[in-house]
């Protein structure tokens, strides 16, 4: 499977995951990730259940606070 992540090319054995694998696997351990599919906003409850699939465009943004 190849996706975009971040606006990187990236090629994957499987056929298609979850975000949540893709976290798992891409290690982000960052507690505040904004999450998008093709452009639309994937809520962290939905994560676990929504499917990457070839040609997708992901995006996984870490939040960081500070002054």
């Amino acid at each position: 499977m190849k996706i975009m992540l971040n606006n990187r090319k990236e090629t994957y054995e499987k056929e298609s995951m979850t975000i949540e694998e893709l976290i798992k696997f891409k290690n982000f351990t960052f507690k505040m990730l904004v999450t998008k599919r093709n452009g639309k906003l994937v809520k962290k409850e939905e994560r676990e259940n929504t499917i990457i699939q070839n040609n997708d465009d992901i995006h996984i943004i870490h939040l960081i606070s500070g002054g």
